[in-house]
């Protein structure tokens, strides 16, 4: 396993569109893991391909509870219920933070890191987290989204 580079602020491939993942290979296997240990290391809550600069639909959400790390293949929001303003902030986007209408609810399929197809009904920090990152699948950031008059910048930490 191994760090990969976070694409960040300006980087063009950002604004691109990912690519359907037709083959779970090694390869596959190896981004799964590296994304799942990048997102760690900069204690984020998702990470999608793109952002360490592979145009796939691969994301990686850990909500940091018991059931770990979740892969999502080939991402699709099947459904959405109800709306609300949450705060956000991305790893592609060091120390900025927003409000950002997302939906409470979603409905998603996506295929599982072994082949199987899936579906998942998504609440409150999973929700937003897996609509946050299919939207870096469509080639869209949160800065885009945001509720004007709420960007943050917040300096970071000096150890």
């Amino acid at each position: 396993m191994a760090i990969r580079n976070l694409r960040l602020e300006g980087d063009e491939i950002l604004k691109k569109k990912s690519r359907e993942v037709d083959v779970i290979d090694e390869k596959i296997q190896i981004l799964i893991d590296d994304m799942i240990e990048t997102m760690h290391k900069y204690n984020g809550v998702g990470l999608a391909a793109v952002q360490v600069g592979v145009l796939k639909k691969v994301i990686v959400i850990d909500l940091y509870d018991d059931n770990g790390p979740i892969v999502l293949i080939n991402p699709v929001i099947l459904k959405t219920k109800g709306e609300h303003e949450v705060d956000e902030g991305c790893l592609s986007f060091p120390n900025q933070f927003a409000k950002v209408v997302r939906p409470e609810e979603v409905v998603a399929e996506y295929t599982d890191r072994e082949g199987k197809r899936m579906k998942v009904k998504a609440k409150e920090l999973l929700a937003q987290a897996i609509c946050h990152e299919v939207d870096h699948l469509n080639g869209e950031v949160f800065i885009d989204k945001i509720i004007p008059g709420t960007l943050e910048y917040v300096e970071p930490e000096k150890n």
